[in-house]
């Protein structure tokens, strides 16, 4: 049984701050045994983290979060960035043409590029710990146990201290293509706890360039 956070972004994000060697180091200390790195349309610091995860004792399961026409998609387990733009259907052939698993990340939320109701898929992202209500997780967990869908939880890290927030226990063997096959067998489990307002207060901060934080910072 495997404890995975993968659904974390690195700098190679535009709206990522943490390191490969942060996300790592927040993944061993979160007590994970894989974790991804799915930044936006980029994948070279998914490598990077791949092969350096073994140094901590992890598995780094290559990864990209893909910008389709018709929302968000992670792209798990592929060593090769699919092409941003296309349609979803098209983009999840091709992930498994890569050999890997096409997960819908926080579906539903149309203000995140969620995508919508989506049958042909390999996962959904049931537990996405940057939450407001929980009502679009709880949407997502319907569907998913609606239509017989393997369910994932993820951090949806952007600060390393996010990385662990929501995790997925599997049921696989202890490498990449263990985790995946675990995936698509629908031998997870889903945990998670809701981002504190703190980290996600710091995650804004974070990204806001300075002169805009000066000018909102005069208005109190």
């Amino acid at each position: 049984m495997l404890k995975a956070d993968l659904h974390v972004h690195s700098v190679g994000s535009y709206d990522g701050t943490a390191s490969v060697g942060e996300i790592l180091n927040a993944a061993v200390d979160a007590g994970l045994d894989a974790v991804a790195v799915t930044d936006h349309d980029e994948i070279e610091r998914s490598l990077e983290a791949a092969e350096r995860a073994r140094e901590h004792g992890l598995v780094g399961v290559p990864g990209v979060e893909v910008s389709t026409s018709d929302g968000h998609l992670l792209a798990l387990g592929v060593e090769e960035r699919p092409s941003a733009g296309e349609a979803v259907s098209e983009t999840v052939e091709r992930v498994r043409n890569l050999g890997g698993a096409a997960v819908v990340p926080h579906p539903f939320q149309r203000t995140r590029h969620g995508v919508g109701a989506i049958n042909d898929i390999d996962a959904v992202e049931t537990y996405n710990s940057r939450l407001f209500t929980g009502l679009a997780n709880r949407r997502a967990r319907r569907f998913a146990r609606k239509n017989d869908l393997p369910e994932l939880a993820g951090s949806d890290a952007h600060i390393a201290d996010m990385v662990g927030r929501a995790y997925t226990v599997i049921d696989a063997e202890r490498d990449v293509d263990g985790i995946i096959e675990g995936i698509k067998d629908g031998r997870t489990e889903t945990h998670g706890k809701r981002t504190p307002w703190t980290l996600s207060a710091r995650q804004f901060g974070a990204r806001v360039p300075g002169r805009i934080k000066k000018a909102l910072l005069s208005l109190f």
